[in-house]
């Protein structure tokens, strides 16, 4: 009895393995372009598969890289729901195969002999022992099992790819935020000697004031320099302290001061990368993610499509009862079942109808966002890209600004200092230079956070092998 179930069940399975509801997915037909834009001479195909943030050259930055990928919590909490999406894939897949239980029973019961007579030979109370092997299985006739399964291997597929995107995000953050905090550390560098410089002018302006030399106004023109100077500090050490705090949180620390390497102008800045446009379907974590959820939703459709037609379920039993132990595994305490039953929906109110349009409207919605996305990505590319280029040109203009501010500055002391000019024009002087410093040292570092904007744009192998450092990674390679 044993091998013919197995036997029909195998039988089935080949004969109806073929049938299945739906469309097969295929990847939509998008135009992609053929070029990228603002790309610069010196880009590299190999650069986007490196470990780029080691190109800067500074140690403390590929420590707080690592340190992140390892202990920052968003990572963990994707990684964790990538684990569980998985996981469902193999719930999705065993109502592929039979449902077997085995089920054992023992027990002890008195009949009531008021208002019925004793049957005679039948003892009361008596005693039970069942033990039994059941088996269920549906036949995946129409494929509905398989298209669920299909669903939720995307569904997975397309977790996957949002733990890959929070990758992304978490490294650029880490080296965007680091090079923010040096040229805030720049800027507070700029504003102490700006402050120290314009307390050594106040001093000896109010010794020439004593002296007579100079005027009451000519002193409070140099305090309100240097209170100018004195009053940018406080606010740059606020922003110091966000933007530690900031990378404290994305490697999973509490909030405290954070360790510097390299000083602004001594970070390399790595090369630009260029790679082919259609690499960006292929490599770009949220493009794969919105390409995924396309997959379940169209095969949604043949689920639903499936729930039509009737449903084939094969069930069996076997197994012994007995009043004794002793007595349960003898050949006469045998039993047995088997049945089949098909069940097809008839009236449903229109429930089934609802659910393949909804199905099939999800699906349509999947379709215009993974267009949307892919657009979105070409757009983040030629953005990235473009800022690059440009704020490159707005870089070198604010070093010949501040060159020029510089020498006007210096001239305008000496001008001062020889009395050929009134303290207003080295005044006017300082007050163009001060905040044209301040912007420079952030203008240097918005030009290296611009290549860590055109990495994070393009994805590329660089997530993999930033994923290589986490212990979960390690553990499988």
């Amino acid at each position: 009895m044993k091998a013919a179930w197995i036997g029909l069940m195998g039988a089935v399975a080949a004969a109806l393995s073929g049938c299945m509801m739906g469309p097969d997915y295929r990847r939509p037909d998008l135009p992609v372009p053929e070029t990228y834009r603002f790309v610069p001479d010196s880009a590299s195909q190999q650069a986007i598969d490196s470990r780029w943030w080691e190109d800067f050259g500074d140690p403390v930055l590929n420590g707080m890289v690592e340190e992140a990928i390892v202990n920052n919590r968003d990572l963990r909490a994707a990684l964790a729901n990538a684990e569980k999406a998985a996981a469902a894939i193999m719930m999705a897949r065993s109502d592929l195969f039979p449902q077997i239980s085995l089920n054992a029973r023992t027990g002890r019961e008195r009949l009531s002999e008021r208002d019925a007579e004793p049957v005679i030979g039948v003892p009361n109370p008596q005693s039970a022992r069942e033990a039994s092997l059941g088996a269920t299985w549906e036949i995946d006739l129409w494929g509905r099992i398989r298209r669920l399964t299909e669903s939720a291997e995307a569904d997975a597929k397309s977790v996957e790819q949002a733990r890959r995107a929070a990758l992304l995000s978490v490294v650029s953050s880490v080296v965007t935020q680091y090079i923010n905090l040096l040229a805030l550390d720049e800027q507070l560098k700029i504003a102490q000697n700006t402050s120290d410089n314009y307390a050594e002018s106040l001093r000896i302006i109010e010794l020439q004031f004593q002296y007579g030399v100079t005027s009451r106004m000519t002193v409070a023109q140099a305090a309100s320099q240097y209170e100018t100077a004195q009053s940018q500090i406080p606010q740059i050490r606020q922003n110091i302290t966000q933007t530690e705090n900031a990378l404290n949180i994305l490697m999973g620390k509490n909030p405290g001061p954070v360790m510097r390497g390299l000083s602004l102008n001594r970070l390399k800045p790595p090369v630009v990368p260029a790679d082919l446009p259609s690499n960006l379907l292929l490599r770009r974590p949220d493009v794969l993610e919105a390409e995924q959820d396309l997959v379940s939703a169209n095969a949604m459709i043949g689920a639903t499509r499936a729930m039509y037609f009737p449903t084939i379920s094969l069930t069996g039993a076997f197994g012994s009862s007995s009043e004794s132990l002793k007595n349960l595994w003898k050949g006469d305490a045998k039993t047995w079942s088997f049945a089949g039953v098909v069940s097809m929906p008839v009236f449903q109110g229109g429930s089934i109808y609802s659910q393949v349009k909804q199905a099939e409207a999800e699906q349509r919605a999947a379709l215009a966002r993974y267009e949307g996305t892919v657009q979105s990505a070409f757009a983040d590319v030629d953005n990235a890209l473009s800022m690059r280029m440009r704020v490159n040109e707005q870089l070198d203009r604010e070093i010949r600004l501040v060159n020029q501010l510089s020498d006007y500055s210096r001239l305008a002391k000496l001008q001062y200092d020889e009395g050929y000019s009134a303290y207003s024009v080295v005044l006017q002087a300082d007050q163009s230079l001060f905040p044209r410093q301040l912007t420079l040292a952030q203008l240097k570092a918005s030009s290296l956070t611009s290549v860590v904007n055109v990495y994070k744009s393009l994805g590329g192998g660089w997530v993999d092998l930033a994923d290589s450092k986490t212990p979960q990674r390690q553990e499988t390679e």
